[in-house]
């Protein structure tokens, strides 16, 4: 995870330059690419120490559209990052986010019998049993890309978190698999690397996102997040401590801005503004006398929009967005358990009186996340604490629980951690096949056979 090469002499942070704990994220989104170094100080707390973002060309609904133009997007971000630290900071590896409209999730449920039935249920039969799930077949064009054990089963004794050590004969599990497409992982690779940038891990959004936003106890109560980016609305389903569902809805901020664009009858970028300044989620908290001014194209006559009119708009595709959040919410079979409420984060949220919206069409207590949740400081740097960071920030901390994880000689920790894989990077994960040139270069020779 550690990025070595980030401490040169003469930099800032020479202090550390023995065992600099480093790690860099790097948020691909629809309309923002932002990079984000973070360094653990003396205390062991995390801290953001520098940040760039660039404006996001070569991507729609969080998917990889433009190859060229996001190679320029993450370079120009990643050079705003080194720029503003003194110094000779080079960034080489990188956490990246991975979501869109093609990222899915089943709930199913793996059995392993053990031929050794006296014996105690040890580590390498929890592997085994993940492992089978990544032998699942899958639809063409379709891996698994991930796997979250949710709980236990030894001869039928349920809800148990750490089986090993115990005496049985049927090993089972129920499991939430995440699956995706092959093609944007890997156009997501050959952007990082052609950018001159080697990839650490491979992370989910929405998983990253909530990291940054939720609290230990928000998530053993039960909490919906609702991540609202540009292209898409990324929800994830907390329980018990544990991820119990995840979907990505494919609506988000460019949608409500094309609306505004469309029943105003003015330009994409004053639409944007517009939005951004005076948006409203609820028509009842706006006044039918405040009255917007905006300028004509050259030798035309301005525009008077009614704010009342504008928050309209708004409200009725966040009102199409929040319904179909609650349709995820009654899917996933938690309704009823979730405490915690809703948290809404990302640059989507920003939106005037959106948690009341939330908490009217829902039923729950909802707040805006914001990610500096887990950080030791959130003045160095300006608008840090904005919800639009949220990911960003987020890959950052998720790549040092990965780190300490490594570091760890066991692979639970807690009451609420469940007993996962040994070694992610050999369970034969799907990131973990992409990150390998080997593997990679297979597949590249695959697809080139198929076109011959």
């Amino acid at each position: 995870m550690m990025d070595k090469s980030f401490a040169e002499s003469g930099t800032k942070v020479n202090k550390v330059k023995k065992g600099p704990r480093v790690v860099v994220g790097l948020d691909i989104g629809t309309t923002k690419i932002a990079c984000f170094v973070g360094m653990k100080n003396e205390h062991d707390k995390i801290e953001i120490i520098s940040m760039g973002k660039s404006e996001s060309l070569g991507v729609m609904r969080g998917v990889v559209s433009n190859i060229e133009k996001t190679v320029q997007s993450i370079s120009h971000a990643v050079e705003l990052a080194q720029e503003r630290v003194a110094g000779n900071l080079k960034i080489n590896n990188v956490n990246v986010g991975i979501a869109g409209q093609h990222i899915k999730s089943i709930q199913t449920r793996g059995i392993h019998t053990r031929k050794n039935v006296l014996g105690e249920i040890a580590q390498k039969d929890i592997d085994a049993l993940i492992d089978d799930m990544y032998a699942m077949v899958m639809t063409p064009g379709e891996e698994i890309i991930t796997v979250f054990p949710q709980e236990y089963i030894v001869d039928n004794e349920q809800g148990i978190k750490d089986p090993v050590g115990m005496t049985g004969v049927r090993l089972e599990a129920n499991f939430h698999i995440i699956t995706g497409h092959v093609s944007n992982v890997t156009n997501i690779r050959t952007c990082i690397e052609r950018s001159g940038l080697s990839i650490n891990e491979i992370i989910l959004e929405p998983i990253a996102s909530a990291d940054a936003v939720l609290s230990d106890e928000e998530k053993e109560a039960g909490v919906v997040l609702v991540d609202i980016g540009g292209g898409t609305t990324d929800v994830a389903i907390f329980y018990d401590g544990l991820i119990r569902h995840t979907a990505v809805i494919p609506f988000g901020g460019n949608v409500i801005t094309e609306d505004i664009r469309n029943g105003c009858k003015i330009m994409l970028k004053q639409a944007e503004q517009l939005k951004v300044r005076f948006g409203s989620a609820l028509v009842s908290e706006s006044k039918d006398h405040e009255i917007v001014c905006i300028p004509g194209l050259k030798g035309r006559e301005s525009k008077e929009i009614r704010l009342s009119t504008l928050a309209g708009i708004i409200q009725a595709r966040m009102e199409e967005i929040i319904e179909l959040v609650r349709v995820e919410i009654r899917n996933s079979g938690f309704e009823k358990k979730i405490i915690g409420g809703v948290v809404v984060t990302g640059g989507g949220s920003q939106l005037k009186h959106l948690p009341q919206l939330f908490e009217f069409i829902t039923g729950m207590d909802t707040r805006i996340g914001y990610p500096t949740e887990h950080l030791a400081n959130t003045n160095q740097i300006e608008s840090i604490s904005s919800p639009i960071f949220s990911t960003g920030i987020g890959l950052v901390l998720k790549g040092f629980e990965k780190e300490d994880k490594h570091n760890s000689l066991d692979n639970v920790s807690g009451e609420t951690e469940i007993r996962t894989h040994t070694d992610p990077r050999k369970r034969g994960s799907f990131f973990a096949k992409v990150l390998s040139k080997e593997s990679f270069k297979k597949l590249e020779n695959f697809f080139r056979d198929e076109d011959e």
